[in-house]
């Protein structure tokens, strides 16, 4: 047996339609594992055409590492996981470099972050030193060690799940590893529906083990590219820029938005557009994925009062006519 997804073909990659139903069939096999829950998916997908990475703060046994590995297993893309603990070191992440007797050299031995999705499994019970060792490999899209670069494959996709701050053993991310994130989300608890099902249903992990893959990297960059030619008109842009301003005039309360939020927004409010079957960007998808983008960013000790991230958010967004 196996889930009832048939596999897309792409022609030309011209059509935002086809585009649009490409989407929905990735959308459609996550949701055929992960529950009531349309809105993350979409968002999560959102952030993947974006080219972004996403951090999932939740409690545990919400589907957080399903939901990584499901997506892995339809797009076709490798995937590891790292589960960080507070003796995890930064070797353990990227590799180490190993002296060869033969060779008489040392050779590179590359770590778990040499993968296509990389589930960083709850990131905030490692060291500062540890979280770090992420920042150029989100970033830059490479890893150096003793001197010497090497390449991630592409495409690459970090999912960080977050336990919140209160739990024991926990270390607040610095806001420059928060930044690394495009998006962050909120699982919550599935609907009494979903939960029903879930109860009743077969093992999420027997599901994934029959999920046919939909697409493949190659397939995947197409659309993160496609991303880039979505149209964004200086009305939009002027938007986003007075979401901006607004921000930092209110920094007495919460931090002012820097301009890589701003860009942020703008990748993912262009690929929520691609994702409705639009090549132009409308408010609705600035206001759609504003939430996700620039939570984390208002507030990063948001999880201390729940919601107060979304709740800056939204205050900001409400404080702004779409003229």
């Amino acid at each position: 047996m196996t889930i009832g997804i048939a596999s897309v073909k792409f022609d030309g990659m011209t059509n935002e339609v086809t585009i649009k139903t490409d989407i929905d069939h990735i959308a459609a096999g996550v949701g055929q594992i992960i529950l009531g829950k349309p809105a993350e998916i979409r968002l999560m997908i959102i952030c993947l055409l974006a080219r972004g990475h996403l951090l999932i703060e939740d409690i545990p046994g919400v589907g957080k590492t399903t939901l990584s590995q499901t997506l892995a297993k339809i797009l076709g893309l490798e995937f590891n996981r790292i589960q960080f603990t507070s003796d995890l070191l930064p070797s353990d992440i990227l590799g180490v470099s190993i002296f060869d007797r033969d060779t008489h050299s040392f050779r590179f031995h590359p770590g778990p972050v040499f993968t296509q999705v990389l589930l960083a499994d709850e990131l905030n019970r490692a060291t500062p030193r540890t979280q770090s060792a992420l920042l150029e490999a989100m970033e830059e899209q490479t890893v150096s060690v003793d001197g010497i670069t090497h390449m991630l494959p592409s495409p690459f996709f970090v999912i960080a799940t977050q336990n919140q701050r209160y739990h024991v053993g926990t270390f607040p991310l610095p806001e420059s590893q928060l930044d690394r994130f495009l998006m962050r989300l909120h699982l919550g608890y599935p609907d009494p529906r979903a939960e029903r099902e879930l109860l009743l249903g077969e093992s999420r992990q027997q599901l994934i083990g029959k999920i046919d893959p939909i697409l493949d990297g190659k397939k995947l960059e197409e659309l993160q590219d496609h991303v880039r030619s979505v149209f964004v008109s200086p009305p939009i842009l002027d938007y986003i820029q007075e979401i901006l301003l607004v921000s930092r005039s209110q920094s007495q309360s919460f931090l002012g938005l820097s301009p890589r939020a701003g860009i942020s927004l703008t990748r993912a409010s262009q690929a929520a557009a691609l994702t409705a079957g639009r090549s132009l960007v409308l408010p609705e998808d600035v206001q759609l994925v504003a939430g996700a983008v620039l939570e984390h960013r208002l507030d990063p000790e948001g999880s201390k009062i729940k919601g107060s991230g979304y709740r800056a958010t939204e205050t900001l967004i409400n404080a702004i006519p779409v003229r």
